[in-house]
């Protein structure tokens, strides 16, 4: 899982000590195991948010874990040209590589610790494949594609696209040496990652070393959610287990606690895990599909823009994938 590293984590800026006199340890609300899929053509998911009621996520609407899978010659797999409104979609990329192509002109290649930030607001249409020497050669494919409601005020805002390049996150370590957190938006005791949102949130990739505990100061207006992506460990000061495909959801607080087994399992070498909060837009959600709006009404309008072309055209020079007739969230 190489994402983004660093050759001494001693040489980064620290997380400072909480205050635990002043400051209260966000408890946990819910833990919740993500089921398997399959999405697009066919590459393998976990639902992370299965089972979580919306008000617990809001602003986020849906997370997939993708992979981690290694493929074989000819596997490899991605999407068909689908489209989107009303929200953003964030794919980062771990291990491996997705090719982005939009009818907007955004897009290009997004490897080990890339991110890319799709606004599509009004409407889009868009595809993820993987490259052709992927398909060809086979290789590790792993990342995850978050969907950031957007308010109403923004949902038909023009689409933008925002291309994240791993170099550009902020990198901070825990205040004990054992954890790098990488920022990909928002802020984290100061530090403040790349990624430009309308609703405010913060999106961080940490990885814990065996033994290793993690405190971080977390915003009191934010909803807070941790999900493992791989290794064991556990949540909070009662040491509640987690694990690779766990969902954290905290309650109100002013900062979490994570540790890291001592002993992880041979395939990995560290506890994965992505920490995830907004500030929630308590408005309506009516989400079908890849549109996600605030009425049925505005459902329908989305499905008769699509099917009259009006979200957008398939570019002339677009990347080759499998020809599917389904439109795929």
């Amino acid at each position: 899982m190489p994402a983004i590293s660093v050759e001494n984590i001693l040489t980064l800026p620290r997380i400072p000590k909480i205050d635990r006199g002043v400051l209260k340890e966000r408890q946990i609300r819910s833990l919740t195991i993500a089921p398997s899929g399959f999405e697009g053509e066919g590459f393998p998911v976990r639902r992370a948010f299965a089972g979580v009621n919306m008000r617990e996520l809001d602003p986020f609407v849906h997370m997939d874990q993708m992979g981690e899978v290694e493929y074989s010659p000819g596997e490899a797999k991605g999407t068909p040209w689908h489209p989107h409104r009303g929200f953003e979609t964030v794919t980062y990329i771990i291990d491996g590589t997705f090719v982005h192509q939009d009818s907007n002109g955004g897009g290009g290649t997004i490897t080990d610790g890339d991110t890319q930030w799709m606004t599509a607001g009004s409407g889009i249409l868009h595809i993820e494949a993987p490259p052709e020497n992927l398909v060809l050669t086979g290789g590790l494919f792993h990342g995850i594609q978050l969907w950031v409601n957007l308010p109403a005020a923004n949902k038909f805002n023009p689409p933008r696209y925002q291309d994240i390049r791993a170099h550009d996150s902020a990198l901070v370590s825990s205040l004990d040496g054992g954890t790098l957190l990488r920022v990909i938006a928002g802020e984290v005791a100061g530090h403040q990652g790349p990624g430009s949102t309308f609703t405010p949130i913060t999106l961080v990739h940490a990885s814990l070393s065996p033994g290793a505990t993690l405190e971080l100061p977390w915003r009191s207006d934010f909803n807070s959610l941790a999900y493992v992506l791989a290794g064991k460990g556990s949540i909070g000061s009662d040491r509640r287990p987690i694990q690779k495909g766990q969902l954290t959801v905290f309650g109100t607080g002013d900062w979490i606690m994570i540790s890291a087994d001592a002993r992880q399992d041979s395939n990995n070498t560290s506890l994965e895990v992505m920490l995830l909060g907004g500030q929630p837009i308590r408005e309506r959600v009516v989400h079908y599909g890849p549109f996600v709006m605030n009425s049925e009404d505005e459902i329908v309008k989305a499905m008769e823009d699509y099917q009259a072309g009006r979200l957008g055209t398939i570019p002339v020079a677009q990347i080759p994938h499998r020809q599917s007739g389904d439109m795929v969230i």
